[in-house]
């Protein structure tokens, strides 16, 4: 029985499609659920921090010392834990970002093989059914898929560069935060 290059076997293509499609999945739906429990702790957190620093601030009596404990301690500490929220939610977004770009990279391989095999299939020389001539339509053929190939190199350079660029975004957005929070409030000096 002669093999048909023209019957791709799609139902093992559906498979791999629907199978990266629930890992895919899985990554968004663990990276949120991750994301929820890191702002359910961050939320734990600041509120018991409220709750410490107002019961230390109704103890006060001079509104001089309550305003320097304000602006000394409690907004130090919160700044502490946006930061450290931050840096969790960042981290999972980064991990995620890693995990995405393995599938995607191994679905655009598995792509790249399927179309490889498709134009060796279809262009393979058999000697009992090859017509005369068949050569440079097997070349015609084989040329626009060529090109195919090197537009997956491109894709997958375009989406590695993609993902890269995400990563570097994050990281930006956690340096601006760091350097918004890491410079030291200014004091204002009364003159005598």
């Amino acid at each position: 029985m002669n093999k048909n290059p023209f019957n791709l076997n799609t139902t093992d293509q559906q498979s791999r499609a629907l199978e990266a499609s629930k890992a895919m999945g899985a990554v968004a739906t663990s990276k949120a659920e991750e994301i929820a429990k890191i702002n359910q702790q961050a939320a734990q957190k600041m509120a018991a921090l409220f709750q410490e620093k107002v019961s230390e601030l109704l103890k006060t009596s001079d509104p001089k010392s309550a305003f320097d404990m304000v602006h000394a301690q409690v907004l130090q500490d919160a700044a502490k834990e946006v930061m450290q929220y931050q840096a969790s939610v960042f981290k999972a977004l980064g991990s995620g970002n890693q995990e995405l770009v393995k599938i995607a990279q191994a679905l655009m391989e598995e792509a790249k093989e399927d179309l490889i095999h498709f134009v060796n299939d279809a262009t393979q020389n058999t000697p009992q059914n090859t017509p005369l001539g068949v050569e440079a339509y097997a070349s015609a053929f084989k040329d626009p898929f060529g090109m195919a190939l090197q537009n997956f190199e491109l894709m997958r350079a375009a989406m590695a560069e993609s993902f890269g660029n995400f990563e570097k975004s994050v990281q930006n957005v956690g340096n601006l935060s760091k350097g918004v929070s890491g410079s030291p409030a200014k004091k204002t000096v009364k003159k005598s």
